[in-house]
């Protein structure tokens, strides 16, 4: 029996979190929900980020989820307590996953103005850890970049320099992707650091913890990655939103049109 496993995200920063997972195991079943028609949530304000939370709970009441794997950073800063308190299930998240994994003493967050002006990551890391110092960074234009159908590498060459020229100044050890959608250009990102610095991805983090609470049954083998256990749902532009997960997962699915208002 296949695990029912949901994931979201504003759009297509959730792949990180969905290529993380199918690479661990097959064993599962994935609904996918990509609120396209309000994209970004980073620039959105704390009770804009809640409200959309209660919708998505909504959404997801129906499907009798065993697990969600919360993709959005600004949700799992403003409104990780609604997804908890409405859905009633194991709930997975980048910032709290990633906090177990960071070993240095200083170290940098690139993300959204929203989940910078929480403090969720600075107090999460700053409770784990000791001494330690954490930077942010707020990077209002990466995730308007990278949701565009044809990556414009000039402009991310300048908007990453821009960003991490903050972070690269205070010396940093470790640098956090702070945003799901940052480890889409994880190569890119990679080139204009020093190899001395770690570049962490949330992703990884949180599937190692939902592989820990929901362990790989023995009997599961290795199977080649079939898309008929994926759907996806977009609340707009499900055209556009097909071609992004033919470009990115290499697969071609069925998008299906949502209105989380009404969850029709």
């Amino acid at each position: 029996m296949k695990l029912k496993i949901g994931i979201f995200d504003s759009g297509i920063g959730g792949f990180t979190i969905l290529k993380s997972l199918l690479k661990t195991r097959t064993d599962v079943e994935v609904f996918y929900l990509a609120d396209t028609k309000r994209i970004p949530y980073g620039n959105k304000n704390f009770e804009e980020i809640r409200n959309i939370a209660k919708e998505i709970c909504t959404f997801f009441e129906d499907k009798h989820l065993d697990a969600l794997l919360i993709a959005c950073n600004t949700t799992n800063a403003c409104a990780l307590d609604i997804l908890l308190n409405n859905l009633k299930i194991p709930c997975f998240d980048l910032i709290n996953s990633v906090s177990e994994v960071v070993n240095k003493q200083i170290i940098g967050v690139l993300a959204t103005k929203t989940t910078v002006n929480s403090l969720y990551y600075k107090n999460t890391l700053g409770s784990k850890k000791e001494n330690s110092k954490i930077f942010q960074q707020e990077c209002p234009e990466f995730v308007s970049e990278i949701e565009k159908e044809k990556l414009n590498f000039g402009k991310l060459n300048y908007l990453s320099d821009l960003y991490l020229r903050p972070l690269l100044n205070q010396n940093i050890e470790e640098l956090i992707l702070g945003c799901s959608h940052y480890p889409l250009i994880y190569d890119f990102l990679r080139k204009k650091i020093d190899l001395n610095i770690k570049l962490i991805d949330p992703s990884e983090a949180l599937i190692k913890k939902f592989n820990e609470s929901f362990p790989i049954p023995k009997t599961v083998g290795y199977e080649s990655l079939s898309s008929e256990n994926i759907k996806f749902f977009v609340t707009s532009e499900k055209d556009k939103f097909s071609q992004k997960v033919e470009f990115w997962l290499e697969i071609k699915k069925e998008i299906r049109l949502v209105n989380l208002r009404s969850n029709v």
